[in-house]
């Protein structure tokens, strides 16, 4: 498929110190490349096996050997010992990425789930008087209106992380790049934390639909379960998403960037208050979640110091809960903007839809927020209470 192959190797440099202070990057080609440009002789490197894994099986994932005979030749990125943060330069995109395919798996289980609960016949739906498709079913319905939120919820977020990192690089002065690229920093461990482990939830449900022919694998729907798996653990895990948020990121600036979005998100409360109908449902439970979010970022910064473990133990709480606050303020404007249509005359269902899945974010999944405060608040304590030696 190509005529070279090139990797990016993090290694250590003979005088390396220790630690991660000590990697460096090197760019390990297969094939050397001769003075003229073109392809030299075959560099020490190879593979050794192929994992055999829970999923994703259509990308390899190689266990690969350098020198083991003359030595492979590497030539080094950036400065010595600075590996771990030539690589973060491409983190902040890979994470964005991430969170992307939790969406798409998502949307992928939602389609097929729906097409399955159309066809499939079993029982007889309240108002009918012959055996329905599931699809008439309350509990069905609940379960695909889960996954269309989670879905529709987390590509918001995505799509919002990505138009601060356009304007973080093209707004029209340096102040404005500069809080953009704060917004940036602050919310894309949020969306890689909460777009994966939802998409957990998506495909989990996708599955659950489908019944015992959804552990089958003639239906399709175990491929999305096994897919999204991997998908918590790709470019850090969700506990290392949290440890960036309550760290690198509140921590760093006492909380300022956070602080920033919450009095944006603030704005949006009078609107859809004045909104009326689903609209003004959204505005109640949004109301509770954004003073649940604020709560728990006030509680953290205040009690940091005292406690070193509680970053850690509480972290992917707080993150979720941001996550769950920041997609109902997006889902919230979403709606405004599909009233704004139809009071302007369009009849395209879409918009409606969009409404009602709005609605149904704030009632079924955003209170989730106010037990994520609790959870913060209770601290490390119990988290810790137990020695390793008890395990």
């Amino acid at each position: 498929m190509s005529d070279n192959i090139v990797h990016l190797v993090l290694a250590r440099l003979p005088d390396a110190p220790a630690g991660v202070k000590g990697i460096s990057l090197f760019l390990v080609p297969k094939y050397l490349a001769n003075a003229d440009g073109s392809r030299g002789e075959r560099n020490d490197l190879k593979v050794v096996s192929v994992e055999s894994k829970m999923g994703i099986h259509s990308s390899p994932t190689c266990v690969m050997s350098y020198g083991d005979n003359d030595g492979a030749i590497g030539y080094l990125l950036g400065e010595e010992h600075n590996g771990l943060a030539c690589m973060f330069t491409m983190m902040n995109n890979a994470r964005l990425e991430v969170g992307m395919q939790g969406v798409a798996i998502s949307e992928r289980a939602y389609q097929q789930a729906v097409w399955f609960a159309k066809e499939r016949v079993q029982g007889v739906a309240r108002g009918h008087t012959e055996r329905s498709t599931i699809i008439h079913h309350p509990d069905v319905r609940r379960m695909l209106m889960q996954i269309r939120a989670i879905t529709q919820a987390g590509r918001a977020l995505a799509y919002y992380a990505s138009a601060q990192t356009d304007l973080a690089h093209h707004a029209g002065s340096e102040q404005e790049r500069a809080s953009h690229q704060r917004r940036v920093d602050l919310v894309i461990p949020i969306v890689k934390g909460w777009c994966t482990e939802m998409a957990q939830e998506a495909t989990y449900l996708g599955l659950q639909v489908h019944g015992g022919m959804g552990f089958v694998e003639e239906t399709g729907a175990a491929q999305h379960m096994r897919d999204a798996r991997i998908l918590t653990i790709y470019e850090g895990t969700t506990g290392i998403q949290a440890l960036d948020l309550m760290g690198r990121k509140m921590l760093r600036d006492k909380g300022q960037a956070m602080a920033e979005l919450i009095e944006e998100m603030q704005g949006l409360q009078p609107r859809l208050e004045a909104a009326g109908g689903d609209i003004a449902v959204i505005a109640a439970r949004f109301t509770a979640a954004l003073a649940a979010l604020q709560d728990a970022t006030g509680w953290y910064l205040q009690n940091v110091a005292e406690d070193p473990d509680l970053g850690s133990a509480v972290g992917v709480d707080y993150m979720m809960l941001a996550g769950n606050v920041a997609c109902a303020w997006l889902m919230g404007q979403a709606a405004l903007a599909a009233q704004k249509h139809i009071d302007n005359g369009s009849n395209d269902l879409y918009y409606p839809h969009k409404i009602k899945t709005a609605r149904f974010f704030a009632e079924h999944i955003l209170p989730r927020s106010e037990g994520q405060l609790l959870m913060v608040k209770s601290g490390s304590a119990s988290v810790m209470s137990i020695d390793p030696d008890g395990f």
